[in-house]
């Protein structure tokens, strides 16, 4: 039988500290094969992500930004996180996934949409873009690397107000236009991050597993350092 996903809530933790528990998680699964794949579940501290692109447009005027700036190892343009956010970094050995990229993110985006299945959340991917939708409005980001087949970074699950402020402050994802929402303004009930947290606990090792079956699963992709936001 397939080892469980160890899942570990962190609470509220600032994105540097968050960083570096992933990259020792990691480490520590490139040098030990026998070490357990792991979901860390958290809540960060305000700050804009981008990935290390020459184009920063997406952050605007990022001077005059409210919140600190990380630059990190993924591709793609500006994203927030912050209160009312519930973030998701699964430090999975892709391996025995069949090395594929694509299936992992269609995991990733297959547990995001039971969390709304159940939460009464009329949510779907949306052609040609990354994350989770409601409509025209981005309900979920996902982005994430790998090395040696080990993944990190992750999701963010927008799920109360609180959260959606900060993106107001540059252009989500490089999409110009685009409107965030969140699991409260579309009727989830007893919205908090905590609860999401439980739910995507629930729901994870079948989506995440060993011999999870994913929809719109893809053919096997190289490897790469990043998938944008």
């Amino acid at each position: 039988m397939a080892r469980a996903i160890a899942i570990r809530w962190l609470g509220r933790i600032a994105f540097a500290d968050a960083l570096a528990m992933q990259e020792a998680c990691v480490a520590e699964k490139i040098s030990d094969p026998t070490a357990p794949d792991l979901l860390l579940l958290l809540e960060h501290e305000p700050v804009y992500t981008i990935g290390r692109t020459p184009d920063q447009s997406s952050l605007r005027d990022a001077a005059r930004l409210p919140h600190p700036v990380e630059i990190i190892n993924r591709g793609g343009q500006a994203t927030y996180h912050g209160p009312g956010q519930l973030v998701g970094y699964p430090i999975l050995d892709l391996r025995p996934r069949g090395r594929d990229l694509h299936l992992h993110l269609r995991g990733i985006e297959d547990l995001l949409l039971a969390v709304c299945v159940r939460c009464g959340v009329a949510a779907a991917r949306r052609e040609g873009l990354t994350g989770i939708w409601v409509g025209a409005k981005k309900l979920a980001s996902i982005g994430v690397g790998v090395r040696r087949w080990i993944s990190m970074h992750g999701f963010a699950l927008n799920v109360t107000h609180e959260c959606i402020e900060g993106f107001h402050a540059i252009t989500p994802c490089g999409i110009g236009g685009v409107e965030m929402t969140c699991m409260e303004a579309e009727g989830a009930s007893g919205a908090t991050v905590r609860a999401m947290a439980r739910a995507i606990e629930g729901a994870a090792q079948r989506c995440l597993g060993l011999g999870a079956c994913h929809t719109g699963a893809s053919q096997a992709a190289p490897p790469r350092c990043d998938v944008p936001f």
